[in-house]
């Protein structure tokens, strides 16, 4: 799910980026304030960290993890080099994620939609692949005994996750305040 939703997530920033290209002056869908939008996000250096825009990095991951899950679902196991590369593109996923929430809270200062959505779900994807992973020792016999004994947390540091960025967008930008 949390593919399927990031994909989504990543087709509707491209469009909108295909838009904003298109006519630079057109406001946005997802411009609803100037506290929460997309423009300020998707025009921004940011939002083109490798020189092309970033949702198009979201099309091609989300689109693999979508297709994981599907394999996941058709067979009995993947090999461990598989899961051990996975959860490397998952940890360079969640780091990029990290500094995006960086960016848009402390640089940008502006929180967009389809961004919030991308976070909200390459948060837990990473925490249960590398919470799987460990608990089913794919990185070992070590990292297996406190993967399974991290595995029942794994939502609270999920939860815990979402808490910190949602208090850090508050400290920085106000966010309740802006809203009334």
């Amino acid at each position: 799910m949390t593919g399927l939703l990031g994909l989504v997530a990543a087709l509707a920033l491209s469009i909108e980026k295909a838009e904003k290209l298109l006519d630079p002056q057109q406001a946005l869908g997802c411009d609803l304030s100037v506290l929460v939008q997309c423009s300020a996000n998707l025009d921004s250096a940011q939002g083109a960290a490798f020189g092309f825009p970033n949702p198009f990095l979201g099309l091609m991951g989300y689109a693999v993890v979508v297709t994981v899950g599907v394999v996941i679902m058709a067979t009995t196991g993947l090999a461990r080099w598989f899961w051990m590369s996975f959860s490397l593109g998952l940890t360079f996923a969640l780091g990029f994620v990290v500094w995006l929430i960086g960016q848009s809270v402390f640089v940008l200062g502006t929180l967009c939609p389809w961004c919030l959505l991308v976070w909200v779900v390459t948060i837990p994807l990473w925490v249960f692949t590398v919470g799987r992973c460990l608990r089913t020792g794919v990185f070992g016999t070590r990292a297996a005994r406190f993967g399974k004994a991290l595995w029942p947390w794994l939502t609270l540091v999920t939860l815990f996750a979402y808490v910190t960025v949602a208090v850090v967008a508050q400290l920085r930008l106000d966010v309740i305040g802006s809203l009334l």
